[in-house]
């Protein structure tokens, strides 16, 4: 009798092992990590290609497009144990549901949501390529192909880009579901999608070539910001995605991606090759619709939308404003006294703020239209709809921005303050919300400052907006 409960609690204990290891992990990057950090221990010593071909097979990504690129027989490529193969099945395979929950997309430290599968061909296509800066199929793997599909949808759909998203829980997210109808490009794809790019071509290079795959997501999505924030951080991390990506001088380059994708495309599903005035006529689609995309993706800053730092609702109904705006009004929040550093961070001093101005206040809600992190974000407060509580007599006329920190003495770090003057308010203007030449009012940032203003900013001469004293 003893030797069979032995029997039957060893059985008891393997199946609890087993289940929970996928139990344990979340839909968080460093959960995923540790996924990684599993498959590498399996086989210690294996390259970081060999890795991702595991990752690609349990996750059933490698369609004929995909070979096309990367020659991937992956029959022999040994699978991974039942339990880590679906996690990884589940956290790499990308698809949108009826109910608009998007699957495939992991909650990286920095705040944004990134889709693993084009993330992971991207590198892939890095460590394969021969020669510094020429990777094969990089940009159709990571995002052209995606792009191409979004882009050439029906005029008559509304959404050809995004949207973003919310996680159900960000300390052991499980659930992402889209704030809008979903496009065939989502924003966690093109999160992806950038990444992919830009440590792909890093990677191609062979003396930066990582000894493992788990290091090299590792330094990229987990770095911590020291006191100056972005203004001494490393140039290859999660947070300076947008720019990255836009230094590569994509937008070109992109569209002429796009069309061969779609051109290849046809070609492996056995279409016949386009007419000359078919492919005149796919190069307009993609070179307007990137227009869009650059907008969005390029010229705008991440913005943290108001379900991710866990705002309250409005209290009542908002005032829409009237647009475009003719000024932007730049604050501080004196308290909170400290600049963020951290996603958490920002979001527990946005909530604060909100929790302040609400009861404290009786406001109906935080009253700033956006607010600056140290982390690299715009926090999205009342947005670009609502009218604010910020600059009494002008609310209605402008937008109100503050930076996290109290900047009685001291400037904001220069990411912060190019983040709002620089990607927000051109952001604002090609979005159709502020006009072409409008004001940009400083709070008196600097003591014994003539024009608040100017010091906060150094406007460049022939600027479309203009600096003045606050009122």
């Amino acid at each position: 009798m003893d030797r069979v409960c032995w029997k039957l609690s060893l059985v008891f204990l393997v199946l609890l092992v087993s289940t929970c290891v996928e139990a344990s992990f979340s839909y968080r990057m460093e959960d995923f990590i540790s996924a990684v950090k599993q498959v590498e221990d399996e086989d210690p010593g294996s390259e970081p290609l060999a890795v991702l071909k595991r990752l690609r097979r349990a996750a059933e990504v490698n369609d004929p497009f995909i070979q096309y690129f990367l020659f991937s027989d992956l029959s022999g490529v040994p699978e991974l144990a039942a339990n880590l193969s679906d996690y990884i099945r589940k956290a790499v395979h990308h698809r949108v549901t009826e109910d608009a929950k998007e699957e495939g997309v992991v909650l990286t430290p920095d705040g944004t949501t990134v889709a693993l599968r084009p993330l992971l061909l991207g590198i892939e296509a890095g460590l394969l390529a021969k020669t510094r800066g020429r990777v094969r199929g990089l940009y159709q793997l990571a995002l052209a192909r995606d792009l191409g599909l979004s882009l050439r949808q029906s005029p008559t759909v509304t959404r050809r880009l995004g949207p973003d998203g919310c996680w159900d829980n960000l300390s052991s997210p499980q659930v992402f579901t889209l704030s809008d109808s979903p496009s065939l490009l989502t924003t966690a794809q093109v999160n992806g999608g950038m990444d992919g790019v830009v440590l792909g071509l890093e990677v191609s290079d062979k003396s930066r070539r990582p000894l493992k795959l788990s290091n090299l997501l590792t330094e990229y999505y987990c770095h911590q910001l020291e006191g100056k924030g972005l203004d001494t951080a490393p140039r290859l991390i999660s947070r300076r995605r947008r720019e990255n990506f836009k230094r590569l001088g994509v937008p070109l380059l992109l569209t002429r991606q796009v069309v061969k994708s779609v051109q290849l495309q046809q070609s492996l599903t056995g279409q016949s090759n386009m007419e000359r005035k078919e492919k005149k006529e796919l190069m307009r689609e993609v070179k307007e619709g990137m227009k869009e995309f650059v907008h969005m993706y390029m010229d705008c800053p991440p913005i943290v939308t108001r379900c991710m730092w866990g705002a309250k609702p409005y209290i009542g109904t908002p005032t829409n404003l009237a647009l475009p705006l003719s000024f932007m009004f730049i604050h501080h929040t004196s308290t909170p006294s400290q600049p963020c550093l951290t996603f958490e961070q920002c979001s527990a001093d946005m909530r604060s703020m909100q929790r302040f101005h609400q009861e404290d206040r009786g406001w109906d809600d935080i009253g700033y239209s956006f607010v600056a992190g140290s982390d690299g974000n715009i926090y999205e407060g009342r947005g670009w709809y609502w009218q604010g509580a910020h600059t009494l007599g002008y609310n209605s006329v402008g937008y109100g921005v503050s930076f996290i920190g109290d900047y009685s003495s001291v400037l904001p770090s220069q990411h912060a303050m190019e983040l709002v003057r620089d990607q927000l308010a051109s952001c604002a203007v090609g979005g159709g919300r502020l006009i072409p030449t409008f004001t940009l009012m400083g709070h008196r940032q600097v003591v014994n400052t003539a024009c608040p203003g100017d010091a906060l900013y150094k406007i460049k001469e022939g600027d479309p907006h203009h600096a003045a004293i606050s009122v």
